[in-house]
């Protein structure tokens, strides 16, 4: 009885952890989607912009060979 008590309490608790990390997950994605794009835009003040290099060995353009 003992054994059956520890697997049901342990299948609770994970699945009330899936429960809840699902309901975050999902709560983050309807608030990221509630609004579109372009309508974000326009209420941030500040913009942040990255130029990124090129990511092959640290080289800012891909090398060519040559014959």
């Amino acid at each position: 009885m003992s054994a059956l008590n520890f697997n049901l309490s342990r299948d609770l608790t994970c699945g009330a952890a899936a429960v809840l990390i699902t309901m975050a997950l999902s709560a983050t994605f309807v608030e990221s989607t509630a609004v579109a794009p372009e309508a974000r835009v326009k209420e941030a003040r500040h913009a942040l912009t990255l130029q990124l290099t090129h990511g092959w060995f640290g080289q800012p353009e891909p090398a060519v060979l040559v014959d």
